[in-house]
This record gives C-alpha cells, structure tokens and sequence, in this order.
C-alpha cells in the first residue's frame, strides 16, 4: 500500500536496476517534497535480489565535514582497498583521513569508481543515498563525478533529495502528490479506526497527496481546528507529540541520537551512559513510539522525525547532548567531529575552542573540504573573543566560502567583517575579495575597481602586494573572460603605483604598452616573458601576451609548463588553461587532431567539476575549420551561457570565429561585420589576429579605407614583434590591400619559417587567387594546388572549398579529399583514439578523461567500428592519430 499509485516511478526504478543488472549502469535523483515517498521507492529497490546494496545519507549537522557520506557509502567496500592501485588506495585514504596527505579530487572520484567497479566484479552494486540535500559539499561533487561515469559499469546510484536544485545534469524523476483515489485508498488502509467523512475529506484536502502526511496527520486528532502552517511542518509535530509521551530517558536518548548523524551505536551507547541514561529500558521506550530502530546502525523512522526531535529540545539539552557525544568522539581518530560537537556544545565564546575549530579548518582545506573549512571558521568567528581575530577568522571564512562557491554566503560574511573597525591592511583584504566576488558575478566595473581600491590602501605600507593587486584585477579579468576596459582602467591607475622592487615587470610592461604603444613596450614585454619566475605567477596573462606578440614559440613554452604544472600539481584550473592555450596554438599550426584531444581533455575535467567547458578554444577550431553549423551550435551555446554569465572576450572570440568562417565561405560581408565587431574591444591577441580578417574582408567588399586602417594597426602591433608569423601575416595582408606581388612572395618565405601552417596554406591561396586575376593560370595554378592540398590536409573546409573553386576557374579540377581520419570521430574519441595510438592502456586513458577502464573500452569498440579496424595496433598507423 506504501507504494500505491507510484506504478510508473517503479517501473522506471526498475528499469534502472534491470539495466545495471545487465552491466549498463546509471543515476537517477528522485526529488520530492519531505514525505512524498522518495524513502518509501528507496525501500522497494533495496529489495532488488543478486545486488549488492550500499547506503549513505547526508545528514544536516554534517554537511560541513568533507567527504563524511562518501566514506559512509564506502565503508562497507574497504575491503577492496588492497585491489586498487596504490595511488588510488592512498587517495580514499587520505580522503577518509586514514592517512595523511593533500586530496586530489580526481584522484579520489576515480578510485571510488575503481573501488565499485571491483566490488561488482562479485556481482551488480547498487548505491542508495538518502537525504542527498544534506550531503557535504567534497562528497556531493564525488558522487556527481561517480553518477555520471557508470554507464559501462554494473551499478545503480539512487538519490533522494528534497531540493529541486543540485546534483545537475544527473537524470532526475519528480514525485507528486497521490491522485484523490489513490489517496484515499491509501488512508482507508491505513487507517487503524473509522474516520469521520468530513475529517477524512480535511485531511485529504491538507495532505494534498502527500502519503505521510496521509499516515501521520490522523495521528494528531481529528478533530483539530484546521492549521494554517505547512504540511510538513504539521508532521514534524506529529512526531513531536509521539515524543512528548515518551519518559524522560527515552526522550533524552532520542535527542542524543538525533544529534550525532552517524548513526554509529558505538557512539550512541557509552554517551548515553555518560548522561545517565539507563539504556536498555530506554531504548525498548524509543523503538515502541516507531520513530527510532536501534540495529548495526541507528536509524530514524523518516528524516523529518530526526529533526522534530532535535528542533524539540531546549537549547540547554542540546548542548548537553552535542557535549557527550565530543567526549566518547576519539579525539586522535575523529579531531574535527570531535571540536564541531564541542562547538555545539559552547554556550558562549570560547578562544580555546576557537582555536582548535581553526586547526580542523587547516585540516579540512587540506582534505579538499573548503566548503568545511569555511563552516569550521565562521564558527571560529563566532565563538572568538578577540575582536582582530574574529574579524580575521570571519574574512577567511568569506574567502573559502567564495572558494567553494556559496557566493551569497561570502557576502554576507564580508558585510560582517566591515562592520567592525578595520586598519587599512584588513580594508585592503576586504576590497580584494569584494573584487573577487564581483568578477564572479560579472558585476560591471565592480570587480576591478574594488581590486584597485585594495591596491591603492596598501601603495604606501606594502609596495610589491600593492603592484600584485593591480595584476590580480587584470588577471582576474582575463580568467572571467571579461579583460576589455579592464586594462585600461588598470593600467591609468597604475601609474601611480610604487615602482617594482626588481624591474621590469609585467605592470611596467603593461603601462608602457597603453601608453607608448607597441614598438617601445614589446623589449620590455619580451624580457618579462623570458623570466620564468614571472609569467609562471600570471600564466594568464603570459599566455596572452606571448600570443598578442605572434611568438608562437614563447605561447607553447607556457602552455606546455602550464599543462605539465597542471597534472603534477593537481590543479584542475590550471590545467584546463594549459590545454586550452595548447589547443588555440596547435590550430594555428594546422595540428586540428591535436587541438581536438586537448579541447576533449578540458571537457572532461570540466564535466568532472561540474562547470562549462571554455569555449574560446572551440571557437578557434571551428573558425579554422570553417563548418557554418558548428558555428551555429558555437554561437547557440554561447548565448546559452551569456544568460547566466558576462561573456566578454568570449563573445570577441566567437565574432572572430565568425568572421574567419565567412572569408572561407566567400561571405565577405558577414565576415566584415564580425571582424569590426571582433576588433572593437581592443583585446590583447584577439584584436590583433581579427585585424587580417577584417582587411580581407573589407578588400572583397570595395572598402579600401577599412582595410588600410586594419592594415596600419596590424603593422603597429607586428613590425615590433618581429617574428616571422607576425612579419608574414602581415606581408600577406599588405598585399591583399596594394596588389603588389613582392608581399605575397615575402609572406609565403616568412610564413614558411614559422609554426603558423595555417597561415602559410592561407597565403598560397590568396597569392593564387591574385595571380589568376592577374591572368598568370599556370603561375596560379601551383600556388591554389599547394594552398588545396595544405588547407585539405589540415581540415579547414572551407578555405579548401575556396581554393578548389579556384582551381576550377584555371581549368583544374582539384583532386577530391578523402573523408579525413579525424571527421568520423566525436573529439573525445580522437582523445582517446590518439591516446592509445601512443601506446597508452585503457586504465591510463581512463585516469586522463576521468572514465572507468570499461568505458574507455566502450568508446574503443565505436572507434574500431568508424575507422573499420580491430587493433589498437592500427590506430598508430592513421594519420592524425599516432
């Protein structure tokens, strides 16, 4: 009867355990109001035979605690520690604080994926997670990462959650109310003794489908004046008045059960005996009143009642409670468990405990737990005497709470610490992280000029975080993808700055390049980047500038030290930079397969953390590649994605896309529109690479004054650089506007000196199109064959369209392009396709996409499919892939 008129939620549960049964594996979040009847389906495929079952639950007073519901839901796997490799085994450890050590989050979500793939190896597990709005943050990210990772693996991962929000992207079922039949039905059932018609019409009308306000609100007496407050408010008090008949002892033991959400009744008992409670006749009282079942674990009859009992008692008995169970906690085993009960415990401030919740903040942090470490010191904060360490514990909470991304709840802490008195250090910190905060928001302006503030109050008592500072709001603003308008602001306020201790550095640099220009800054700009101590600090900006300076050599030195800085550090930000500068460059070198793995390994770390991909590397592939519809699909995401964030450059980045499409396709006009909209913002790099764009353009369509000015400042940017990308680029855009045949050879000699292949194919193309204008076929003829066959070989479609069409019209037909290795492939596949072709194992892919070694297999089963082979053998001898 439990549950009736829930057919179609069954079949659909039953379907997902069917399916992992068979080794297709998957999530589901079952989401609902409190009683709805999310535990009543949890219980129906506890029931599923031939599984393993395992369960965790969040639970309220441990959302703090990193990693508390992933360790419960593992515990009972422990024993397949020794299976797994020793980095994963050492990860869970350290995750669990058995060991010590720093996290890795990825790290640990794949030896938890590897921890359930050898537990069903003995046969199909399915994970049942409680109360999932309660989970803690490191573990609520963990077994996201693990739900969306199972769909070669034989386990089923359940969640119940109230929220309507969080555990994004996973398949979700919703539960309503009963319809009036099945509700009825269900309270006839139940029902012990007859119930008046109009009471039963009442209650029905009140429980409006909700099945344990069905069972409970008859408890709470018929014939009660009706209650304006909410239903599940209405049960909570159903409980209460269950406990209320209890004695004193039971009551006592109930609270003190409800205080500790371990449900670990080597806990529970020896503090209960520290209160004095006599447990056995207490606890026969608590089971009798349904709301509590003692076992191998304590477990309430809902989670509601669990915390109607808690919300009962007085503030004095909680603290009572929360104190028993911090003096049976192991202080040595459990430190941080211990303090957050003595914290609960306090009744006023207290330094010592203040002190000790620091230490578990250190420690949480450490573990990967900033969302704990950020409850551990607003705690600290709020039990601190000392009025500078309040404060001072109060901006750190507001920092790791930004950290874990409770933006609200940083805000609201910084609003406290301002309210007391600050010294012009402290004011600085609280301008500094209110320009983080803004940058976040996308807050126009707000961010940078917060930052600035913070720059300027510390100019005259710390010279060098004071010129950090005004870096910090320009870095930030290139990492938001939001640095037009942010330079300049910074740089006319930097002029004031205390001069570098050691110059030059990246501000001198900076301000003599918004100033002077670039023929006088680009020395000084080429000296900062030589000085690894430097750009290795701004890995941002040094990238930025390295290719805002055509220097393809110093752009691939940082983006490889990026990457590799990224995976020995663990750095998952890090390293999605790093690959997506390692992308942007192998476009302009014409290596599309390489740009598409590092873009498919940004993905996969993105998927891992929950956030979008970048798509500025996506947007110079599939300008290069010269495909209107992925185009399309680009611009639909990224206006997606303005709905909730402030693209900024990122939109430059998709106007110069557009405009590098449109002069594949011949569609000068569109690209003229674009290529001014790209070049407008005045971006560092991006503005500088529009420039060509928007010159060829312009020439197509019979707008010379456009394209000398594109001209003039392309030269002002690329004389001073020097390099022969940027000297051939422009030699072929000086040509396009002149005519003059001696730019076009010097553009192919320079270009052919460079890594920029790209630009090379396109020279030899335009030289050709000028040449059969010129009425020289046969002179043409070579320059267009050599510009189809570069462009053809490196994908770009649209440029090797132009180019045939070109041949076409010299009285050549070019040879038809095979269908391309790559083209069959999704960009994960090509990831994973040229992992192996190097001689990577299943198990190493795994690790680099965040997979299991049997989904890793699954993709290779498709590849071999596409690519019509049967070993990992041949995929070395594909070109693009080995």
């Amino acid at each position: 009867m439990r549950l009736l008129g829930r057919q179609d939620d069954v079949r659909r549960l039953d379907q997902l355990v069917g399916d992992a049964r068979k080794g297709d594996g998957g999530a589901l979040v079952v989401r609902g109001e409190p009683g709805i009847g999310k535990s009543a389906l949890l219980g129906h495929v506890r029931e599923a035979t031939g599984f393993r079952v395992i369960e965790a639950s969040g639970a309220e007073f441990e959302t703090e605690l990193p990693f508390a519901s992933l360790h419960q839901l593992c515990v009972p796997l422990l024993g397949h520690l020794g299976e797994l490799s020793d980095s994963h085994g050492d990860a869970l450890e350290v995750a669990f604080g058995l060991k010590t050590g720093t996290p890795d989050f990825f790290r640990i979500g794949l030896a938890t994926l590897e921890l359930l793939a050898c537990a069903a190896k003995r046969s199909p597990v399915l994970c049942l997670i409680d109360d999932a709005h309660w989970l803690d943050d490191a573990s609520a990210k963990a077994l996201t990462f693990l739900a969306r990772r199972l769909a070669s693996e034989p386990v089923a991962m359940i969640f119940a959650t109230r929220a309507t929000t969080g555990l994004a992207e996973l398949p979700d079922l919703t539960l309503e109310g009963l319809r009036d039949t099945d509700a009825k039905a269900l309270l006839a059932a139940e029902s012990g003794d007859p119930v008046d018609d109009q009471v039963r019409d009442r209650i029905l009308a009140e429980a409006r489908g909700n099945p344990l306000a069905l069972l409970e609100l008859p408890r709470a007496g018929g014939f009660a004046m009706p209650d304006t407050s909410s239903v599940p408010n209405r049960i909570e008090r159903s409980f209460q008045a269950r406990l209320a008949e209890l004695p004193d002892d039971a009551r006592l033991l109930l609270t003190l059960a409800s205080a500790d959400p371990t449900g670990d009744p080597r806990l529970l008992w020896p503090a209960a005996q520290r209160l004095g409670i006599e447990v056995t006749a207490a606890s026969s009282s608590a089971e009798t009143s349904e709301l509590i079942e003692f076992s191998t674990r304590v477990r309430f009859c809902h989670p509601l009642a669990r915390s109607a009992v808690y919300r009962a008692a007085e503030p004095g008995l909680r603290r009572r409670v929360h104190l028993a169970l911090a003096e049976v906690t192991d202080p040595g085993a459990d430190p941080d468990r211990r303090v957050w009960h003595r914290a609960q415990g306090t009744a006023g401030p207290d330094d010592d405990i203040a002190a000790e919740l620091e230490n578990s903040a250190s420690r949480a942090r450490a573990r990967g737990g900033v969302a704990a470490a950020a409850a551990f010191l607003e705690r600290a904060a709020a039990l601190s005497l000392d009025p500078a360490k309040r404060t001072e514990r109060t901006l750190a909470a507001a920092q790791a709470k930004l950290d874990a991304g409770a933006i609200d709840a940083a805000a609201e802490l910084l609003t406290t610490a301002e309210a007391g008195a600050l010294d012009e250090r402290t004011h600085a910190t609280v301008d500094l992280l209110r320009g983080r905060l803004s940058f976040i928001r996308h807050a126009h302006g707000d961010g940078a000029a917060s930052m600035l503030s913070a720059a300027r109050r510390l100019a005259p008592l710390d010279a060098e975080r004071s010129r950090d500072h005004f870096l910090d709001a320009l870095e930030m603003g290139l990492l938001v993808g939001r640095a037009a308008g942010v330079m300049d602001t910074v740089v006319t306020q930097a002029r004031s700055a205390p001069p570098a201790p050691e110059p030059p550095d990246f501000l001198d640099a900076l301000i003599l390049l918004t100033t002077d220009g670039y023929e006088p800054a680009v020395p000084l700009l080429r000296t900062v980047l030589l000085d690894a101590g430097k750009w290795t600090r701004r890995p941002a900006l040094a990238t930025t500038i390295a290719a805002d300076l055509w220097d393809a050599e110093a752009h691939t030195k940082i983006s490889e030290w990026l990457v590799a800085a990224g995976r020995d550090g663990g750095s998952p930000h890090v390293l999605r930079l790093g690959l997506a500068q390692v992308a942007c460059g192998a476009v302009q070198a014409g290596d599309f397969g390489k740009a598409m793995s590092a873009i498919a390994e940004e993905e996969a770390i993105a998927d891992a953390l929950g956030v979008p991909a970048l798509l500025y590397p996506q947007a110079h592939l599939v300008g290069m590649r010269g495909r209107r519809q992925d185009l399309l699909d680009l611009t639909e995401r990224a206006s997606a994605l303005a709905s909730t964030m402030d693209l900024g450059m990122m939109y430059a980045n998709v106007h110069w896309a557009t405009a590098v499409v449109g002069n594949g396709l011949a569609d000068y006009r569109a690209a003229l529109t674009a290529a001014e909209q790209a070049t407008a913002s005045g971006d560092l790099f991006l503005s500088g690479i529009a420039l060509p764009e928007l010159a060829e353009a312009a020439v197509r369509c019979g707008e010379p004054g456009t394209a000398a000015q594109a001209l003039a400042a392309l030269t002002d940017r690329t004389t001073p650089a020097g390099t022969h990308w940027a000297l051939g680029v422009t030699a072929y855009t000086r040509a396009l506007v002149t005519g003059d045949e001696a730019d076009y050879r010097e553009a192919i000699d320079r270009l052919t000196a460079s890594p920029a292949r790209v630009s090379l194919a396109r020279a030899h193309l335009l030289f050709g199109e000028w040449l059969r204008r010129a009425g020289r076929r046969r002179d043409a003829r070579e320059h267009l064959r050599t510009a189809h066959e570069q462009l053809s070989g490196m994908g770009m479609e649209a440029f090797a369209q132009r180019a045939a069409e070109e041949l076409r019209a010299t009285g050549e037909v070019a040879r038809a392009r095979s269908t391309g290795t790559l083209d069959q492939l999704t960009m994960q596949e090509v990831h994973i396709a040229r992992l192996v072709a190097t001689g990577a194992t299943s198990k190493e892919v795994a690790a680099r996409l965040f997979l299991s070694p049997r989904t890793v297999d699954a993709h290779l089963r498709n590849i071999f499919r596409k690519l019509g082979i049967t070993s990992r053998r041949q995929l070395r001898d594909l070109p693009g892939l080995g």
